[in-house]
C-alpha cells in the first residue's frame, strides 16, 4: 500500500460570487483574519503528512505561486528591522524547494477535469484532493484523520458531514454502510438527489483521498451537470471497481466560496485567536446591540 504523499488543490475558479474583489485578486488569496484561504488548506494538508503540493491553476492566478515562493527582499527587511517572530512565521509556512508544482487547467470544464489535469504530476499513486473553498476548524485536521483511516483501509476515502435532511438535495450525498475502523463503508453516492430521496444526510465536504485509477476514468468521462466533467460521476464508476470509505468529520467547515461563509470563517477564526478574541467579541456584541429590532 502506497503512502499518501501528494495533494491536489484545484484553484482555477473565477470567484464570480466575490466580484469586484476577485477582478484582480484570486478568491483563494482573500484573507481570513491574516492568512489567505489557500494557506489554511495547505496547512491542513501539511499537518496530514503531505509532502508535495500540486496546484491546478488558471489565468490570473500567478500570485498564488508567488505566495508560496521565497521573497528575499521581504525576508531581508524583516531581519534588518528585528522582526524575528514575523520572519520565523513566514519561513515556517514556506514549502521546501521542490515541494510545490503548478499546472494549468486552461478551460473551465469542472472539478473532474481539474483533477485530471494533475495526472502527470500525481503519477501512479494515491493522492489527497482538497477543495480550496472549504476551510476546516478542529483540534485535529480533517485530512490527518482521513490519512489515518486510509492507512487502515488502503482505499478511497471521502470526508462527510451532517446537513439538514431538508437541504440534502443541494449536495453530493453518500449512503452509510458498516462501520470500519474510524469510518464506515460507503454503499452509494448521489449528486444532488431529488428531495426526499437522499440515502442519508451525510454530504461530501470537499476532502478526498483517491486512487490513481480515477484518472483513467476521467480521461473518458462524458460531461454531466452544468455541461462539465463531474468528479462524482467518475467516483461512481470507480466505486464499481474499488471500495470507498467515509470519514464523518465533526469539526466546523466554512464555505469560503460564498460571501456568507467567508465572513463566518473570519468571525470564527478571529474568536479562536487568543491575541484578538476579547476585542472581537466586544465588537461583535456591540454591533449586534446596534441592530434594529427585526433586522
Amino acid at each position: 500500500m502506497k503512502r499518501v504523499r501528494k495533494a491536489v488543490f484545484p484553484v482555477a475558479g473565477l470567484g464570480t460570487r466575490f466580484l469586484p474583489a476577485t477582478k484582480s485578486i484570486p478568491k483563494e488569496m482573500l484573507t481570513v483574519v491574516d492568512k489567505p484561504v489557500i494557506q489554511y488548506v495547505v496547512d491542513e494538508a501539511r499537518e496530514a503528512g503531505i509532502e508535495h503540493f500540486i496546484f491546478v491553476t488558471g489565468r490570473n492566478k500567478a500570485v498564488i505561486e508567488d505566495h508560496f515562493d521565497v521573497q528575499f527582499e521581504l525576508y531581508d527587511t524583516l531581519a534588518q528591522r528585528g522582526k524575528g517572530e514575523q520572519l520565523e512565521r513566514l519561513q515556517r509556512l514556506q514549502p521546501a524547494p521542490g515541494q510545490t508544482s503548478f499546472t494549468r487547467q486552461q478551460v473551465p470544464l469542472g472539478l473532474g477535469h481539474a483533477v485530471w489535469c494533475a495526472r502527470e504530476l500525481v503519477g501512479n499513486e494515491p493522492f489527497a484532493l482538497l477543495l480550496p473553498d472549504m476551510i476546516m476548524q478542529s483540534e485535529k485536521s480533517c485530512m490527518r484523520e482521513m490519512v489515518e483511516l486510509y492507512n487502515e483501509t488502503g482505499n478511497n476515502i471521502i470526508a462527510v458531514q451532517e446537513c439538514d435532511p431538508a437541504e440534502a438535495h443541494k449536495y453530493g450525498i453518500v449512503g452509510k454502510g458498516e462501520t470500519v475502523h474510524t469510518g464506515f463503508r460507503i454503499d452509494g453516492m448521489v449528486e444532488k438527489p431529488k428531495p426526499g430521496t437522499a440515502p442519508s444526510n451525510l454530504f461530501i465536504n470537499g476532502r478526498y483521498i483517491l486512487q490513481p485509477e480515477i484518472f483513467g476514468i476521467l480521461a473518458n468521462q462524458e460531461r454531466g451537470a452544468g455541461d462539465e466533467i463531474q468528479l462524482t460521476d467518475a467516483m461512481l464508476k470507480l466505486e464499481k471497481q474499488q471500495s470507498f470509505y467515509g470519514y464523518h468529520y465533526r469539526g466546523r467547515t466554512f464555505d469560503c466560496g460564498s460571501p456568507e461563509g467567508f465572513v463566518e470563517a473570519n468571525v470564527a477564526f478571529a474568536l479562536s485567536r487568543a491575541d484578538i478574541n476579547e476585542r472581537m467579541a466586544d465588537v461583535i456584541e456591540s454591533l449586534l446591540g446596534e441592530m434594529k429590532p427585526g433586522r
